[in-house]
């Protein structure tokens, strides 16, 4: 723990600049697939070939994550992505990119992000102290939300001034500054358990199963983040399409809105840091639910004219983001014993995850036939739903008291 904020700095750094250039690198590939098709049915499979990998490779990933370096874990991960990116590149240069490579290499880039994310999540409880875990994920927040303000912007001007080839080529640029980074910082691993000092991976997988369940309070508490996810993911891959169509919007408009998100979310990730606050991580948690569901409701409601309360309820959603995220990694950090996080990070990952994909399958056919506003109103009774049922259940609500 000794200098754990210069270690942060040095870290912070580096994935600043490769979560901008990979901010930016979706933003492009989003609007680029919006522009050329406008079919909410391939942005939903763009979204899907995105996450698929994750959901299969996650509780894999996660009892190597616990088993190798989460150092040198995380520097192979970017470099994978890196090169993953470098190859779109390629494509766009030549002229030759087709939709169904891009399905491929972004599922190849998931690759590396089903060990990079839990590599890092499970490493910050061995950096910091525990009374500033909360604070910590909310810094993370805000970094993630200054790049979600500037990634779009950048994105959408990059686009029209220069093309793909170059914004793509920029993410390995990122990438490459976060991994040399990560070569400055000193980062521990936990001791090795009996299990682990075997072969058995399924054993692993089976612990961190064992881990989750043998907390009734967490597990109903992912439970309900499953919930919200699976409500969450068709309204976030139908943002474009909705401010493109619904509002009549231009490219310009949809970086508008992905900037007025990504300053929410900054303001929120700054508030939560800054005010680290006294009241329960479920608390939160659930209120911030019901929040985002009450804007998510109004959004689909909204006229056509009524493009500055859309506007408006992007930043509502955007400041509560970090209110529910930050918590939710923080509760995670400590209820459980750090040398099964990274485990416990990818099976929860998979499993919030793999309904998702369930509902996006159907999530183009169905805005197609009911329309995209429509889906915003259903998910967003959904999320209202859940977040107050979450205030009624006992072991969600004593999970934090002693």
């Amino acid at each position: 723990m000794n200098n754990w904020k210069k270690k942060f700095i040095i870290i912070w750094s580096g994935q600043l600049f490769s979560i901008l250039s990979s901010s930016i690198a979706q933003f492009a590939i989003v609007l680029w697939i919006s522009l050329e098709t406008g079919s909410a049915e391939v942005l939903s499979f763009a979204t899907i070939a995105a996450l698929l990998p994750q959901v299969i490779l996650g509780p894999f990933a996660g009892v190597f994550v616990d088993r190798w370096s989460r150092k040198w874990t995380m520097i192979l991960a970017d470099s994978f992505v890196a090169l993953c990116s470098a190859v779109i590149a390629l494509l766009f240069y030549l002229d030759v990119i087709e939709i169904w490579q891009i399905y491929l290499l972004l599922m190849l880039r998931s690759i590396g992000s089903a060990f990079h994310a839990p590599a890092m999540k499970s490493s910050i409880p061995l950096l910091a102290p525990e009374k500033e875990l909360t604070r910590i994920a909310s810094i993370n927040q805000t970094i993630q939300a200054l790049c979600n303000i500037c990634g779009p912007v950048l994105g959408a001007a990059l686009i029209v001034s220069t093309n793909m080839s170059v914004v793509m080529l920029l993410d390995v640029v990122g990438a490459a500054i976060a991994c040399t980074s990560l070569l400055f910082v000193f980062i521990p691993n936990p001791e090795k358990t009996e299990t682990e000092t075997t072969n058995n991976v399924l054993r692993d997988m089976k612990d961190g199963f064992i881990a989750i369940r043998s907390n009734q309070g967490l597990k109903w508490v992912m439970v309900t983040e499953i919930l919200i996810t699976f409500f969450i993911m068709p309204v976030v891959a139908l943002i474009p399409l909705m401010t493109l169509k619904n509002f009549s919007g231009t490219a310009y408009q949809v970086s508008l809105i992905e900037l007025l998100f990504g300053s929410g979310a900054l303001v929120g990730g700054i508030l939560l840091g800054v005010w680290n606050p006294r009241v329960r991580k479920v608390v939160m948690i659930n209120l911030s639910y019901v929040i985002v569901g009450v804007s998510i409701f109004i959004t689909g409601m909204l006229p056509p004219s009524a493009f500055i309360i859309y506007a408006i309820m992007a930043v509502v959603q955007g400041i509560s983001m970090p209110f529910y995220s930050g918590p939710f990694t923080a509760l995670l950090q400590t209820q459980i014993e750090v040398s099964f996080l990274g485990r416990v990070f990818s099976l929860f990952d998979s499993i919030s995850l793999l309904p998702s994909l369930l509902g996006l399958l159907a999530t183009g056919f169905i805005a197609d036939a009911i329309g995209i506003a429509n889906v915003f109103v259903i998910c967003g009774i959904a999320i209202v739903m859940t977040g107050i049922l979450a205030f009624f259940i006992p072991s969600i609500m004593n999970l934090e008291r002693k």
